[in-house]
């Protein structure tokens, strides 16, 4: 691998919206680069209200260090727009990097998507409904139409997600926090917008397009995200039919991957064995994994999920395995 300081970076501008450029850092090691030609696109967090391309640097150069191709996006948000912009950016930004696959010597069909906090919220939904009309719009800088380009990805990882955003309205509410209170309010009209925006409340509703792999990562000292909404959304995703690893990590506070640590570089190696078993998965059926025809499927309904647990340096990580 390459030193992270060795990283090469190229501000691109991928599209254009409401007036706005938006721009996306590249990162990539100047050796050569992943033989599967692997990429990921980014997501920073933020209360859908802050935070920019270049709030993940951290673990963008890590994670580039190893040879994949990472994109991360600047978006729409609260501060200049009312949900669902910030997705329809999302996916315009997969469809840019898949229509110049060519030109960033990376695989089309090998592109995940990672998000934080909020920004885990709009990648599991970009994933999930990567193509419906409410996600499409935004122009991209690219020879080719975006309407003619998918924004399906091969695996998605979100990082202590806001997954269901009324639910973590309202326990921000009883936990005095208004500063997200107020966060809430920016990128959503009302309560009704946040109930909609909710990725568990897509999963039950079967109005998914696709499953991809999925991996949830949880910190056990996450003041911002409760623990039982993103079991939550482990039990919809797992009952939908999808394949989802969830990881707990003990002792550490939300966001702690936005800062150098070992506990941040332990987290990258640990998206990158992630997302080499989806493009494993993927190279295997020669088509994305898993995503059949969910309409009206829901999966194991025990609720029931696989424990193991490992331990990497001196933090412990509990995987909840997929169902068999």
């Amino acid at each position: 691998m390459s030193p992270p300081d060795r990283i090469q970076t190229e501000t691109l501008t991928y599209g254009r919206a409401a007036g706005f450029d938006l721009l996306a850092e590249r990162y990539e090691t100047p050796e050569r680069r992943d033989r599967a030609g692997k990429a990921v696109v980014m997501v920073h967090g933020g209360a859908w209200t802050s935070n920019d391309r270049h709030s993940h640097e951290v673990l963008c150069r890590d994670l580039a260090s190893s040879g994949l191709s990472v994109f991360s996006l600047d978006f729409r948000d609260g501060r200049n727009g009312k949900h669902p912009c910030a997705v329809q950016d999302i996916t315009a930004g997969v469809r840019y990097v898949r229509a110049r696959a060519a030109a960033f010597d990376i695989d089309p069909d090998r592109i995940g998507l990672i998000g934080s906090s909020s920004g885990g919220h709009l990648v599991l939904l970009a994933a999930i409904q990567p193509d419906v009309d409410a996600h499409r719009g935004t122009p991209i800088h690219a020879d080719v139409d975006a309407e003619s380009v998918s924004a399906r990805v091969c695996c998605v990882v979100a990082l202590w997600p806001v997954s269901d955003p009324l639910f973590r309205f309202r326990y921000a509410q009883r936990a005095g926090r208004e500063e997200l209170v107020a966060a809430h309010r920016r990128y959503y009209r009302d309560e009704a917008h946040m109930r909609q925006a909710s990725v568990q409340r897509a999963l039950r509703a079967g109005e998914m397009q696709c499953l991809p792999a999925a991996l949830v990562v949880q910190p056990g000292e996450d003041a911002n995200v409760p623990r039982p909404m993103t079991l939550e959304l482990v039990r919809e995703y797992q009952d939908a039919g999808g394949s989802l690893n969830y990881l707990f990590c003990p002792g550490l506070p939300h966001a702690f991957a936005y800062q150098a640590s070992a506990e941040t570089s332990r987290l990258a190696d640990q998206v990158r064995a992630f997302s080499g078993f989806a493009h494993a998965s993927l190279a295997a059926s020669g088509s994305y994994l898993p995503c059949p025809n969910v309409a009206g499927h829901r999966g194991r309904r025990d609720g029931g999920v696989g424990t193991a647990k490992a331990r990497l340096g001196e933090t412990a990580y509990y995987v909840v395995a997929s169902p068999l």
